[in-house]
């Protein structure tokens, strides 16, 4: 007769991930806001001071009504020279973007990363009750995933 192995009942171990994986762990909290009346030269002042490519843009009392970018600011000065007319009379609002894409503080990386990709933007707003509560851009996601890959499964 043969020689029988036995292992006994094999243990299901759940494999646990204890790195926090949500958008509001990366997202970046103190933002360069700026106000629909603003010119577009005070933005492409802050967008050099702060170096940043854009941010988001608040009424009186908070709202999120826009997003202005580097973009937006090409525009404007593509246009201004075109017209011949100088860039410090233009407001933000005449070319910020207004129908903003935004995100829920509470989703995973990963679901970020498929919006991301879906839509093609470098940043998105974080909203939280309808508040802003941060910005979230690519090379948050691609930072946190850095950070995912070197942690390990329990």
């Amino acid at each position: 007769m043969g020689i029988k192995s036995f292992q006994g009942i094999r243990r299901t171990t759940k494999k646990e991930f204890d790195a926090p994986i949500l958008v509001e762990d990366y997202m970046t909290k103190k933002l360069v806001t700026f106000t629909p009346d603003q010119s577009i030269l005070e933005v492409m002042e802050a967008l050099a001071k702060f170096k940043i490519s854009g941010g988001p843009v608040l009424d009186d009392n908070g709202f999120l009504v826009g997003i202005i970018s580097e973009a937006d600011c090409m525009k404007q000065i593509s246009e201004s020279r075109y017209f011949n007319q100088p860039i410090l009379d233009k407001s933000v609002e005449k070319f910020m973007t207004k129908e903003v894409e935004t995100i829920p503080h509470d989703i995973s990386i990963f679901d970020a990363a498929g919006i991301f990709d879906k839509h093609h933007r470098r940043r998105l707003p974080v909203m939280k009750d309808g508040l802003l509560v941060g910005q979230i851009s690519r090379k948050d996601i691609v930072i946190a995933a850095l950070k995912l890959s070197g942690q390990n499964y329990k």
